[in-house]
């Protein structure tokens, strides 16, 4: 029996068609004792969340090539029979994914998520299961009502999706929490309950936890140790204390040194691009029985955007931020026309409540998105060439043409153009989030709303694609809106922003008055959190 609680000796992990000489990891050895928490840092495509799969027993058998040990409470996850791995699974450990909603089962609403993680493990009734499901929608700051319960992933924010995330994860207790990116869609008003409640349980529980993460003030708060990885290895390990005072392998000084500027590129103000006025989203929600009326259900609705007036000027980059919840996102998919909304939206002048079919696909080329979660939008069967490269098929470009163009764009966004043969599965969240802007990109579009953009992103990334949008910005003509939570992107690359707050807007005007003055209570709750 192992003394630590997590022993990982040796690791080595590849993937098929990967070369042996560059796997994913390689030579590993990490220990975890109870009620520690160890931060495992890097930047994207660095191996951390292939680590935290061959820890849970999720790499797949049939197309990874894994050497070594994991000793989990003293059983091997790598070498035990598959019924001994499932039993420990949601038991034993518990794992917050970095993309809920690509985890989450979208056929099935809340309460039946999280209790079929509490079913699978232990003898619960239904009332028993839903008492719990309540108590931990309260710990993660969800409201246990009715309407949560029979909410299904799609009528929830990215920030919420997150949350049931972690909720399922604790959902039994576990003696080994792995939370990769635990707060990648949450705002800093969320994040800082969300680590504080994960800190707490650690301490009332003995829980240990591995903590994935590219956000260094969260390990600074809240690890006792770091492990750096670079290129599928361990480059550096130490005391948190330690590595932040003293990091001594470059890279390590690298990811502590790198910042994001602090002021945005210069703007010259164009003609209006985006207008919308009065734009209202409301959703309907599961009604209750009632007879007295004649009626077998009473309909409600929930309003998700309340009358949102905004302008965007070409040149000015825009930015909407609020908590999770606050419909930002409900806002970007209304001016894309993914949902139904009220009010007007017009882009360059153009209602496009009134355009055919074809004027709105040239609208749409000029108008592109990048979403929240990368791994739900890219299609799985399709390579990373096809995927990038499908916008111009669309728009009448050879496919010759639109390969050469994907190649060039991925180079841009920092992946290798040999990629373009890959699938989406093959890459880190990171990665696929790098891929779902160069697909937006290469159209070349006058505007981009970015959902999110670098929240999967570790800082030297970051940074890179911050200086990437700005220059591109400036070549090619593009304005962005950012939907964020991110206040440091929203300072270096925004010239106004938006807050919004339940559906509503409660303040508006450029970035440096609110960031410097901001006059709303709500506003000023959000900047204090963020700790600029």
């Amino acid at each position: 029996m192992m003394d630590s609680l997590l022993e990982i000796r040796g690791l080595c992990v590849s993937f098929t068609g990967q070369p042996q000489k560059s796997p994913a990891v390689r030579g590993l050895d990490l220990s975890l004792e109870k009620g520690q928490c160890l931060a495992l840092v890097g930047e994207s495509g660095s191996g951390k969340s292939v680590t935290a799969q061959a820890v849970m027993g999720l790499l797949p058998s049939g197309s990874t090539r894994v050497t070594g040990s994991v000793h989990l409470a003293g059983t091997d996850m790598i070498s035990a029979p598959p019924e001994m791995v499932r039993a420990m699974r949601g038991n034993r450990v518990g794992m917050i994914f970095q993309e809920p909603q690509s985890a989450l089962n979208p056929l099935h609403c809340v309460e039946k998520q999280i209790g079929e993680t509490l079913k699978a493990h232990g003898r619960v009734s239904a009332a028993q299961a839903r008492r719990r499901t309540q108590e931990l929608l309260e710990l993660v700051r969800i409201d246990p009502s009715e309407s949560r319960l029979k909410a299904y992933p799609h009528q929830l924010s990215g920030g919420q999706r997150q949350r049931v995330m972690i909720a399922m994860a604790l959902a039994n207790n576990p003696d080994l929490l792995i939370a990769d990116e635990p707060t990648t869609s949450l705002d800093m008003t969320v994040q800082a309950r969300i680590l504080d409640l994960i800190s707490s349980l650690r301490c009332e529980l003995g829980m240990a936890v591995l903590l994935i993460t590219h956000d260094l003030r969260t390990v600074r708060d809240h690890a006792d140790r770091v492990a750096v990885m670079h290129q599928g290895a361990l480059v550096e390990e130490g005391s948190t204390s330690g590595i932040f005072s003293g990091g001594k392998h470059e890279y390590t000084r690298m990811l502590l040194d790198t910042t994001l500027p602090t002021e945005p590129p210069p703007a010259a103000t164009g003609p209006c691009l985006l207008a919308t006025r009065k734009l209202t989203v409301d959703f309907g929600l599961p009604g209750k029985m009632d007879l007295r009326n004649g009626k077998l259900w009473t309909k409600r609705r929930f309003r998700a955007v309340n009358e949102v007036d905004l302008t965007v000027f070409e040149g000015r980059n825009h930015a909407i931020v609020g908590e999770s919840g606050s419909g930002k996102t409900t806002f970007a998919e209304a001016v894309l026309g993914f949902v139904r909304f009220s009010g007007k939206v017009e882009f360059s002048g153009r209602d496009l409540a009134v355009l055919n079919r074809k004027e709105v696909l040239s609208v749409r080329r000029c108008l592109q998105p990048v979403f929240q979660d990368p791994f739900a939008s890219l299609n799985p069967r399709m390579t990373i060439g096809q995927i990038v490269s499908e916008g111009l098929r669309v728009h009448g470009s050879p496919s010759r043409d639109g390969l050469d163009a994907a190649k060039a764009m991925l180079k841009e966004v920092g992946i290798h153009a040999d990629a373009v043969d890959r699938y989406p599965h093959e890459f880190s969240g990171g990665q696929r989030q790098r891929i779902a802007i160069a697909r937006a990109l290469v159209m070349r579009p006058r505007l981009m709303i970015l959902d999110e953009p670098t929240s999967a992103l570790d800082k030297p990334v970051q940074t890179m694609m911050v200086d990437l949008l700005a220059q591109l910005g400036a070549r090619h003509g593009v304005t962005y809106v950012f939907i964020t939570h991110d206040l440091g992107l929203v300072r270096s690359l925004c010239h106004e922003m938006t807050v919004l707050r339940d559906g509503s807007v409660v303040e508006q005007g450029l970035v440096s008055d609110i960031f410097y003055a901001p006059e709303n209570a709500y506003t000023k709750r959000l900047l204090a959190s963020a700790h600029l």
